[in-house]
C-alpha cells in the first residue's frame, strides 16, 4: 500500500539549468509546479480538483503525458535522489533537513475525499502524521527556509485550502439575521484542514521566514484566493483565516495597501449586490485592528472608507450578524479623529431603519456610544436631525424602540450635552414627550417620558413653561384648522345635497342616510 502512495511523486526531477526552473524561480506563478502529482493522483484522491478550486494554484491531472516531470525548485534532486519522506527529522544531518521539508510538503499535496470516512483511511493517517510533524518543525525555528522550501509550502496550502464552496453549501449558508438560531454547517474535512491552518500560521509567524523572499509566493492572487474563504459556513475556518489574514498584514508591509482594497471590493459586493456573505465579521474585526494602527492625521482614503464602506454597511439587513464589529471600527474611527463624529451621525442618519424596530434599537445603542464622545461643536453641528429622529423614536408603537431612545437620559454625558443645547432641543421634544405622556399604550414607556418630562422642567422651568406655552397654542391653532376643515366639508355636503339628480350625476351618500336600524 505504501508503494502505490508513494508512487504518487515524481520520480525525476528537471536539470538545474532548465529553462523551466529559472521560469519557476523568477516569478510566483505556482502552475509551472503543478504538474507534481500525477493523473492517478486526482483519480485516488477523489477530491483533488474539488479541493484545489483555481487554475493558479491547480493539481495536475489535467495533462495526459504519462512521464510527468517537476521543477527541481520544489523537489530538489537530494529528495528524489534518496530522501524518504516519512524519515523523522531528527534522523537526518542539519543539511538534509529542508530538502527533508520540502519532501514531506510535497508528500502532503496529495488530497483525499474526507466526505467518506472509511476511503482511504491509511493514507489520510499518513499525511496527518507528516502534517504534524511539519508542524512541530516550523514551531522549532531550528533553520531559516529557504526559497524552495517556500515556494513548496505555498503550493501545499494552496491545494489544501483552496476551494470553492458547492452552490448549495453557499445557498443555505447566508443568514438574514433573523435565523441567528439555525446551527451552523461545518466541513467534514476540518480536522484536517486545521492543522494545514495550523501549519500556515505558524510558517507566516516563523522568525525563520524571510518576508523579502515569502512575498514572492505569498502574492495577491494568494492573498485573494485566501480572503475568498472567508465564506465559509464553518466558523472555526473563518477564525483561523482571520488569524492568519492579520499575520499576513502584519508581515507584508507591501501587501497592506492590496489587502485593505480587497477587503473593500468584498464590502462593496455585499452591501451593494449580494448582501450575502459569512466572513463580514471576522473581516471588520480585522479591519478594527487595522483602523487601530493607521497614523494621524488620518489620511483621506482612510477617511473615504468610512465614508463609503463602514457607514454603508450599516444598511443590509443581516446587520445584527456583524453590528459589534461594525460599531467597534466605527468608534476606532472616532477616536483617531474626533471630527468624524458628526460625520458617522450624519451616516446613520441617512441608513436610518424605518420598518425594522431591531435595527432601530441598535442604531439608538450606537448612538448613544458615539454620543459619549463626541464634542461639543460637533454635537451642535448635528442636533437638530438627529433629535427629531430621536422624537420620531420616542413615538414609536414599539415600545423597545421608544423605551430605548427614552434610556438616553440615563446617560449623564448626553443629559449634559443637552443641557448645554436646551434652547434647541426642548422645543423639538416636548411635543413628542406631551403625546406620550397622552396617549402612549405601554406604562414603562409612560412612566420614562414623565421622567424625562419632569428633567426637562428641573433643567430650566422658565424655559419648559414658555415652550409649554407655545405647544398648548399650537394645540389649539391645529384644533382650530380642523374644525374649520371640518366646517368646510360639511357646506359641500350640503350644497352638494341640494343638487338636483339629473342623468349621471354622483349622488353624494350621507352615513345618516345608509345606516341601518336594528
Amino acid at each position: 500500500m505504501f508503494k502505490q502512495f508513494f508512487s504518487k511523486l515524481p520520480k525525476k526531477s528537471l536539470k538545474p539549468d532548465s529553462p523551466e526552473l529559472n521560469r519557476t524561480n523568477s516569478g510566483t506563478d505556482f502552475s509551472t509546479n503543478s504538474n507534481t502529482t500525477t493523473t492517478s493522483n486526482s483519480a485516488a484522491s477523489g477530491n483533488g480538483n474539488k479541493s484545489n478550486g483555481g487554475e493558479k494554484y491547480s493539481s495536475a491531472g489535467k495533462s495526459n503525458v504519462a512521464t510527468k516531470r517537476t521543477s527541481s525548485a520544489v523537489f530538489p534532486a537530494s529528495v528524489v535522489a534518496g530522501i524518504e519522506p516519512l524519515l523523522p527529522f531528527k534522523d537526518v544531518p542539519n543539511g538534509e533537513k529542508m530538502n527533508l521539508f520540502v519532501s514531506k510538503v510535497s508528500l502532503c499535496c496529495v488530497t483525499f475525499d474526507f466526505t467518506d470516512p472509511t476511503k482511504n483511511c491509511v493514507e489520510k493517517d499518513v499525511k496527518k502524521q507528516t502534517l504534524i510533524e511539519l508542524l512541530d518543525f516550523v514551531a522549532a525555528g531550528s533553520m531559516k527556509f529557504s526559497e524552495p522550501a517556500i515556494l513548496a509550502m505555498c503550493r501545499m496550502c494552496a491545494v489544501n485550502l483552496f476551494r470553492v464552496f458547492p452552490p448549495n453549501y453557499r445557498c443555505s449558508s447566508h443568514s438574514t439575521g433573523e435565523n441567528d438560531d439555525d446551527e451552523p454547517m461545518f466541513d467534514p474535512s476540518w480536522p484536517h484542514l486545521q492543522i494545514v491552518y495550523d501549519l500556515l500560521l505558524k510558517f507566516i509567524t516563523s522568525s525563520c521566514l524571510d518576508a523579502k523572499v515569502a512575498k514572492r509566493y505569498i502574492d495577491h492572487s494568494f492573498i485573494l484566493r485566501l480572503l475568498d474563504l472567508f465564506d465559509s459556513d464553518d466558523p472555526r475556518e473563518r477564525e483561523c483565516l482571520k488569524t492568519i489574514l492579520h499575520r499576513v498584514y502584519g508581515k507584508f508591509m507591501v501587501h497592506r495597501p492590496f489587502i485593505r482594497k480587497s477587503m473593500s471590493n468584498i464590502f462593496y459586493r455585499f452591501v451593494f449586490e449580494t448582501e450575502k456573505h459569512n466572513g463580514i465579521a471576522e473581516l471588520l474585526e480585522i479591519f478594527g485592528s487595522i483602523i487601530s494602527g493607521f497614523a494621524l492625521p488620518l489620511k483621506e482614503e482612510h477617511k473615504i472608507f468610512l465614508r463609503r464602506v463602514i457607514m454603508p454597511l450599516h444598511k443590509p439587513k443581516s446587520l445584527g450578524t456583524y453590528f459589534q464589529q461594525l460599531s467597534y471600527c466605527v468608534m476606532q474611527f472616532i477616536e483617531k479623529e474626533p471630527k468624524l463624529s458628526s460625520t458617522v451621525i450624519n451616516g446613520l442618519l441617512k441608513y436610518w431603519p424605518i420598518t425594522n424596530s431591531q435595527k432601530e434599537v441598535m442604531f439608538l445603542g450606537e448612538i448613544e456610544e458615539i454620543l459619549e464622545a463626541i464634542n461639543m461643536v460637533e454635537f451642535q453641528k448635528v442636533m437638530v436631525p438627529l433629535f427629531w429622529r430621536i422624537g420620531c423614536c420616542i413615538n414609536s408603537f414599539h415600545f423597545q424602540v421608544a423605551e430605548r431612545a427614552l434610556f438616553l437620559w440615563n446617560n449623564d454625558q448626553i443629559v449634559n450635552l443637552i443641557a448645554h443645547n436646551r434652547q434647541v432641543i426642548l422645543p423639538i421634544l416636548l411635543p413628542v414627550l406631551e403625546k406620550n405622556a397622552q396617549s402612549h399604550w405601554n406604562q414603562a414607556v409612560l412612566n420614562l417620558t414623565l421622567n424625562v418630562r419632569k428633567m426637562f422642567s428641573e433643567m430650566d422651568d422658565v424655559l419648559f413653561m414658555s415652550c409649554h406655552a407655545q405647544y398648548r397654542e399650537q394645540v389649539a391653532n391645529l384644533s382650530l384648522v380642523a374644525q374649520r376643515r371640518k366646517e368646510a366639508w360639511e357646506q359641500l355636503e350640503n350644497a352638494a345635497r341640494l343638487q338636483p339628480i339629473t342623468g349621471n350625476t354622483a349622488v353624494l351618500v350621507t352615513p345618516l342616510a345608509t345606516s341601518i336600524a336594528c
